[in-house]
């Protein structure tokens, strides 16, 4: 399912170190494993190996956690922020930042990450034209959590209570993974709050993912992430760094949850919508073509015309590789907001 390679090699002192490497534009190796474990006992660590080989497959399709690493240290903070805040939406104090001007666009990132993690790099090309509205949901980021379960009803209200605060009647929605569940979510609770949806690599209920990726799922345990840069991140801008485990295992348990939006809510959402996957992303080719039909798309377009929504699928993309590819989205992405696609009509 993942396209990897792991290199396995001892340091100088005997520690056993991990390579994880990934074909993406951006050239990325990164360090994920370093086990202490001298090479007479190798055999005696197997255990030890292979739970660490399941939290880095888990990072990769789940957490994004290359995606985290190789985003956070080349990506700045751009230098498009006009103004950043904390919205009181439903007991929540939720994080806030706008960016650039011109019509909104709210961003929704996916599980476990922040803003800066899921989208500093595509920021700057998406304000050239919006009002890009980025906020982070409960736990997540500089949003504290409540006590309240994770849910996508919950989240969905969450953002049209931000749009709402901010004084906001409609705007477009783009959502990555969890974020793209939650902006499904809510254009079928609050339809009249969003004009178009974008959706990456995304799915409206559980069993969209193959069956691969939800075992990798049942797998995760919340220590496998307490030595990652999701950690190290949530250090940074947490309100409440001692809450780092019960966000976890919140996530965890959630993620694991089975959920259906409903196909019938899905075929009812009047906005247009992108869709957008890479190849081997994780979620399933069947799920993909259901969506899409949903939408109104899978006709014989040169009898029919175009629908108003679009699929777009990128080769050679895994679920992190793909939000890598910030000149391809946003060359895809922008278009499509801006209605300026060429169309074919028979008349």
């Amino acid at each position: 399912m993942f396209f990897v390679q792991l290199d396995f090699n001892f340091d100088a002192i005997g520690h056993l170190k991990c390579r994880f490497h990934t074909r993406s534009v951006i050239k990325v190796t990164c360090i994920f494993v370093l086990i202490k474990c001298h090479r007479k006992t190798i055999h005696m660590k197997t255990v030890i190996i292979k739970n660490y080989f399941v939290a880095i497959l888990t990072g990769c399709l789940l957490l994004s956690t290359t995606f985290c690493i190789a985003q956070f240290k080349t990506a700045p903070k751009p230098n498009t922020l006009k103004s950043s805040g904390y919205a009181p939406v439903n007991g929540l104090k939720i994080y806030y930042e706008i960016h650039g001007q011109g019509k909104p666009l709210v961003l929704l990132h996916g599980s476990y990450m922040t803003i800066d993690m899921n989208y500093n790099a595509i920021i700057p090309l998406l304000a050239k034209s919006h009002q890009v509205i980025a906020l982070e949901m409960q736990g997540h980021g500089r949003t504290a959590d409540i006590n309240r379960p994770f849910g996508y009803p919950a989240f969905a209200d969450d953002v049209a209570g931000l749009l709402k605060h901010l004084k906001i009647d409609s705007a477009d929605v783009l959502g990555y993974s969890l974020g793209g569940t939650v902006a499904l979510q809510l254009a079928i609770r609050h339809p009249k709050v969003v004009s178009k949806l974008v959706i990456i690599s995304s799915v409206y209920k559980h069993d969209g993912w193959i069956k691969p990726a939800r075992d990798l799922f049942a797998t995760v345990k919340p220590e496998f992430f307490d030595a990652t840069p999701l950690k190290t991140e949530y250090d940074r801008v947490a309100p409440d760094k001692a809450h780092w485990r019960a966000f976890v295992e919140k996530n965890v348990a959630f993620d694991n949850q089975p959920f259906d939006l409903g196909v019938e809510n899905v075929k009812a959402i009047k906005s247009p919508v992108l869709l957008i996957c890479g190849d081997n992303d994780g979620v399933d080719f069947n799920h993909i073509a259901e969506m899409y039909s949903a939408f109104g798309g899978g006709v014989f377009g040169d009898m029919a015309g175009l629908p108003k929504s679009q699929l777009a699928i990128l080769p050679a993309m895994t679920h992190v590789t793909l939000m890598m590819q910030t000149d391809k989205l946003a060359a895809i992405i922008i278009p499509f907001l801006a209605g300026t696609q060429q169309k074919i009509s028979m008349h």
